[in-house]
């Protein structure tokens, strides 16, 4: 029986470092041979090849680098001979580049990004375990058209909708609001349910705007940030709002002066589950930043958001195709209360 061809395509993260005796600190330092080789009976289940994308740690993936991975991402994909694609990654950015991914390509075949949280000196090194389990993910027929996904700990969680939640954790990658897709059981994933909603931004060049800040609130704060952020040259700002889409009052004078000056800022909760909603009428409340001109973000996280919103302004800078992009799935338009 002719074994499934899949790509494996590395960009570094703690999947591809050991500890330096003279530093005594993790670097990338594995190639992908060693990695492979720690990655024991692969063979029988699918043909592999090894593309080199970098040894990256997670914080070294900038905007440009995702688009350059985007890039070959779909260059491989597109090949006949390969049924899916894996991306070893850096979990301190794994989500993101994750979502940029499952936002801007949309293809049958699957593609998964797996890391590790301990490094191949340590105990327990867990790298080689998740990469088996994303190539059995991947040559899964039930795999197809469920969008980019992240395996980590033989749990496959769909990339909208999973968070890193704890820095040390085997299990730190979880989707909090649905729930994780399904696990790899002995070798074979088991999904319990299908991705609730997806959503696709064509992405028509090989760049994206990347001026966009991420703000987060807290009690008192006031609006230098935000003033900040637009005399520098932003064009979107994602604030990290307080509950269900809330701000201190300081911060409205900052919020009028993005949206007059033409920045758009879209608002997300810092909550780690829940979707903001203009439910609040006080000052500083939902529906004075609704009325206002800010955009709801929805159930994302700020960093999400952030990744969202840089593909939409790649796209348009109409306010309300803007608005529709960021808000579709989340509300109706009979829901969100009007000006």
């Amino acid at each position: 029986m002719e074994r499934p061809k899949v790509a494996i395509i590395f960009t570094g993260g703690t999947i591809s470092m050991s500890v330096d005796p003279r530093i005594g600190a993790a670097i990338p330092s594995l190639s992908n041979d060693e990695i492979m080789s720690l990655v024991t009976n692969i063979d029988k289940f699918a043909e592999i090849e090894s593309i080199d994308f970098g040894k990256l740690p997670g914080p070294h993936i900038d905007l440009e680098k995702m688009i350059e991975l985007r890039s070959l991402v779909l260059k491989t994909i597109e090949r006949e001979d390969i049924a899916g694609v894996v991306i070893t990654h850096g979990t301190d950015t794994l989500e993101e580049t994750a979502y940029l991914l499952d936002l801007s390509i949309n293809c049958e075949k699957p593609i998964v990004v797996v890391g590790a949280m301990r490094n191949s000196s340590e105990l327990g090194y867990d790298g080689p375990s998740n990469l088996a389990a994303a190539v059995c993910t991947v040559i899964s027929p039930h795999s197809k058209n469920k969008g980019v996904l992240v395996v980590m700990n033989n749990t496959v969680n769909a990339a909208g909708e999973v968070t890193k939640t704890n820095t040390l954790s085997l299990d730190t990658f979880k989707s909090l609001e649905f729930g994780a897709l399904g696990v790899v059981d002995n070798d074979r994933v088991i999904f319990h349910r299908n991705v609730i909603s997806r959503e696709y931004i064509p992405l028509t060049t090989n760049s994206i705007e990347t001026r966009v800040d991420l703000i987060k609130c807290a009690s008192g704060m006031d609006s230098k940030f935000i003033i900040y952020s637009v005399d520098t040259g932003s064009k979107g700002i994602i604030l990290e709002a307080l509950g269900r889409g809330n701000v201190p009052p300081k911060m409205i004078e900052g919020i009028k002066y993005a949206i007059d000056n033409g920045v758009f800022v879209v608002m997300v909760s810092r909550c780690p589950t829940g979707r903001v909603l203009d439910t609040y009428g006080y000052e500083g409340g939902g529906r004075q930043l609704r009325n206002m001109g800010v955009i709801l973000g929805g159930d994302l996280p700020g960093q999400k958001a952030r990744i969202k919103l840089m593909l939409a302004l790649s796209d348009t800078r109409n306010i309300e195709e803007l608005r529709r992009i960021m808000e579709q799935s989340q509300y109706d338009e009979n829901e969100i209360y009007s000006t």
